[in-house]
């Protein structure tokens, strides 16, 4: 009785029921110096697993507690977290050694994410959340539809190329080549005052007219030539002409799977210079002897692959085999391809993927970019394959303005749930593209300095530091354990609004320093371009035929992101 007393008292010091019993003092102010809640000496137990493997521990179970904790060997206290298992999902364990990191007492915020409140201005974030997970962790995305191919990006902690444990590559390196295609994409569209018009044709390409591959790039797998292969692939919704790397090679990078070979493929066959895929290609020669059509295709960085144009079986899924398929067999290739095999070309272009599929799956497809840290998402071909809730997705017309890219209108920008003053004008004379190979968004000079201006004055509690290579507003969250970040959403034609995910908002930089996740472009003349770090998270449905480009929100959520009581379990580990 006397531990039951004592649970009570401490009830009671917490509650301090007022006179209006709903008026609760529940702050840390009002708790005493040691305030322990007892947990009382009669009290119920359940027998549950922890670890993997399994460890049945015994527990006490108490509707007055939020944290979970039990005592562990050689722990500092609140020092140790662990993530466990969906209890609807597959079972994952992150064994995390004993170290110093303060728990976020917050019921039900996850530990890697944000706390998202609907219809609320901010972001509540922990700190330590805005570190790179150094962990995999899975998607409750449905894989099973047999359209869809899993993506992860390209540097994450899924990737199977970090098996081999090559480094990838530093900030500096990701943005300097992501600004390298930024450059080679603005040339490319040569926007002129008429949005509509775009000088896009050979004579106005450079000495290398290229489109940088950048290095913050996606990856899915699928199978070339017969017997299959499976080939890693860079996916690239600004580039039409997919290609690999074959043998015998002139010179090849290194990659992760062993190097296509034709002459073990019973269905591999150059095409003739004759032939109309070979007329399609923006760069091609003939050799003369054997009248073969070659391709070459210049990036912007330097990088290039060059080699035969040719027909042969691609297998994205067991029965989704396309006998034929025109592409590039890379024999000369020089680039920083982060291991890849090569490229799937998915712009609006004749080569592209999605053209040469269209009588199956009627130019329409769509993906879901996974955070750098979450295991997957999905790339989807055709309506069958469905997204995460359908319903959910609202579409803004696709705009004829090219034959490869796909270009949208932005009407406008929020942040904190505000429009900012920004003319449609700005967006309008230059026009915006979607690009899953660019990794920062570029906006027009205009609206990157109107958003910029409202950010940081929302941030003004917080230190700001050194800008980091195209980032020039940063802040050190060092010394806080939680962070309130504005949210962004854009606005597009068709009324729509998009609210970019906060690993969209901020971007890492360091240990607990993270930078305004946005980019202005050089020139208001030129494109803004809507970036891969903002699509992360979200459903994003291309229905070329249909002419129109579809949003939906959580496509591939992670544990990272969603509710506690779905996707994880924290603990805390006491001596």
């Amino acid at each position: 009785m006397s531990h039951d007393q004592a649970r009570v008292d401490s009830l009671q010091h917490r509650l301090r029921v007022k006179s209006d019993r709903n008026s609760l003092d529940d702050s840390k102010a009002t708790l005493p110096a040691k305030p322990r809640r007892p947990i009382g000496g009669d009290n119920y137990v359940v027998t549950l697993g922890l670890g993997t493997p399994k460890k049945d521990l015994t527990l006490e179970f108490d509707t007055g507690s939020d944290v979970t904790w039990i005592q562990c060997q050689r722990c500092i206290r609140l020092g140790w977290m662990v993530h466990l298992a969906s209890p609807s999902g597959r079972a994952q364990k992150y064994n995390l050694p004993c170290f110093g990191v303060k728990v976020w007492e917050i019921k039900g915020a996850p530990v890697y994410g944000a706390k998202r409140e609907h219809d609320k201005p901010n972001h509540v974030v922990n700190v330590k959340s805005l570190d790179p997970n150094p962990y995999c962790i899975e998607s409750k995305r449905d894989e099973s539809k047999r359209e869809s191919l899993k993506v992860v990006h390209s540097h994450g902690p899924c990737s199977h190329k970090n098996e081999a444990r090559t480094s990838a590559p530093t900030l500096a390196e990701i943005m300097t080549h992501d600004q390298a295609r930024v450059d080679s994409l603005q040339h490319r569209l040569r926007v002129k005052s008429d949005r509509n018009s775009l000088d896009d044709s050979k004579a106005t390409l450079p000495a290398k007219p290229g489109r940088s591959i950048g290095s913050g790039n996606y990856i899915v797998t699928l199978g070339l030539g017969t017997p299959k292969k499976d080939l890693t692939l860079i996916f690239d919704t600004g580039s039409d002409v997919t290609w690999i790397q074959c043998q015998p090679c002139i010179s090849c990078y290194q990659q992760q799977e062993p190097i296509f070979n034709p002459s073990g493929s019973q269905t591999y066959k150059n095409l003739s210079c004759t032939t109309p895929q070979c007329s399609q290609l923006d760069i091609s020669d003939c050799t003369i002897a054997t009248k073969t059509c070659h391709y070459s295709v210049l990036y912007g960085d330097g990088s290039f692959t060059i080699g035969h144009y040719a027909n042969e079986t691609l297998t994205l899924t067991p029965s989704d085999v396309f006998p034929g398929f025109a592409f590039g067999c890379g024999l000369n290739n020089t680039g920083l391809f982060t291991g890849a095999a090569g490229l799937l070309g998915l712009g609006r272009g004749p080569p592209s993927l999605v053209t040469q599929t269209a009588s199956k799956y009627g130019s329409y497809f769509s993906y879901c970019l996974p955070t750098l840290s979450s295991s997957s998402g999905t790339l989807v071909f055709g309506k069958d394959g469905g997204t995460t809730n359908s319903a959910s997705i609202k579409y803004t017309p696709l705009l004829s303005n090219g034959r490869s890219y796909y270009f949208i209108e932005v009407t406008g920008i929020k942040v904190a749930g505000e429009l900012l003053p920004i003319s449609q004008s700005v967006f309008s004379s230059s026009g915006t593209i979607i690009d899953s190979g660019t990794v920062i968004t570029r906006l027009q000079p205009t609206a990157y300095d109107a958003l910029r201006t409202r950010f940081r004055q929302l941030m003004m509690n917080y230190t700001m530091t050194q800008g980091v290579s195209l980032f020039d507003t940063c802040y050190d969250f060092n010394g806080r354990d939680t962070v309130e970040v504005p949210t962004i959403s854009f606005l597009f034609a068709g009324d729509i609004e998009v609210p970019i995910a906060l690993e969209g908002i901020l971007y890492n930089v360091g240990p607990s320093r993270s930078c305004l996740a946005f980019a202005g472009n050089r020139d208001a003349s030129y494109a803004g371009i809507f970036g891969n770090v903002q699509q992360q998270t979200l459903d994003v449905v291309y229905d070329v035929a249909g002419g129109k480009l579809g949003f939906g929100i959580g496509g591939c959520a992670t544990a990272e992101s969603t509710d506690f009581d779905r996707h994880m379990f924290d603990f805390v580990c006491e001596y």
